[in-house]
């Protein structure tokens, strides 16, 4: 995989001392991460969002209505958030993608308060001490660079 001015330029093949050829990807996972070819350094988010949705849609099928709403909201800020956010404090995400986590956990308090208007959504996430990864992301960004900082 390329990243930078020529990722789109087609790369002679590399060949390991036993012979095996090296496949040229258009995307690694790295720790979790995935890392997508492109001109500048790129995280993708699209394995994450399934990823959410798969957990949440788990506290559904064990709780389901049973469970308050301050319960399954809990739930999704201790076992769902981590999943959506994990190591993207270190990635230059663009607008587009940040919107697009936000919009996730949007899609989640519509289901679960089974209401379309955001400004009912947005009033049941502060109710509920529920920020978006938006929110998140900067604050997690800001203590990496507090305690890389305090390293040095």
């Amino acid at each position: 995989m390329r990243i930078g001015a020529r990722h789109e330029k087609v790369c002679s093949i590399i060949s390991t001392l036993n012979g095996r050829e090296l496949d040229w990807v258009d995307e690694i996972r790295y720790l979790g991460v995935f890392i997508v070819r492109a001109n500048k350094f790129k995280c993708s988010i699209d394995q994450a969002k399934p990823a959410f949705f798969r957990a949440a849609n788990s506290i559904f099928a064990k709780v389901g209505r049973l469970a308050s709403e301050e319960v399954i909201v809990q739930l999704l800020k201790q076992k769902c958030l981590p999943i959506l956010l994990y190591g993207l404090e270190v990635c230059n995400l663009d607008k587009r993608s940040v919107y697009s986590l936000d919009f996730t956990v949007n899609r989640f308090f519509m289901k679960l308060f089974q209401a379309s208007n955001m400004e009912i959504v947005k009033c049941c996430q502060s109710l509920f001490g529920c920020e978006l990864p938006s929110v998140l992301l900067t604050k997690r960004y800001d203590k990496l660079i507090d305690t890389m900082t305090n390293l040095s």
